[in-house]
């Protein structure tokens, strides 16, 4: 009787817990789609993250967006083992130079994920790469635009 209870219940937590990539997804490729901005680096990025403590990797995709004249916010979406999938989003405080950008920015996901998670990077209109810390676990992200 118990399983019959939970198993609705752990449909709805699946369906929950997938309709924000569902989500992402519509928009990322919306973005994509998009013309786009030819000295900024808002838009849709296509890459790679790459974790120096343990060597784990997957995809990374990101759609940024710019706020204001020195900050932007970046939605990241993740894959682990090719199929778990992960978000996070943060602001960053923006320096442009050029058509070069440096930012960087920090995000709180909480103990469970390692706390406050802190990006630093830089970027053209082409190329995006972004180092990331916090308590568990230190990085890369390696992104360019999708073709």
């Amino acid at each position: 009787m118990k399983t019959a209870k939970l198993f609705p219940l752990c449909i709805l937590g699946l369906l929950l817990a997938t309709s924000g990539c569902s989500s992402f997804n519509r928009e990322w490729k919306a973005s994509a789609a998009a013309p786009r901005a030819v000295e900024g680096i808002e838009g849709a990025w296509d890459g790679t993250w790459l974790s120096g403590h343990n060597g784990h990797t997957g995809r990374l995709r990101a759609i940024v967006t710019r706020l204001n004249d020195d900050e932007y916010y970046a939605r990241f979406h993740a894959t682990y083992m090719r199929v778990l999938t992960f978000g996070q989003a943060v602001n960053l405080r923006v320096a442009k130079s050029g058509t070069n950008f440096t930012f960087s920015g920090s995000a709180d996901l909480g103990k469970a994920y390692g706390g406050v998670y802190s990006y630093t990077g830089n970027a053209s209109p082409e190329a995006f790469f972004s180092t990331y810390d916090c308590s568990i676990d230190h990085g890369t992200f390696r992104m360019k635009r999708p073709e």
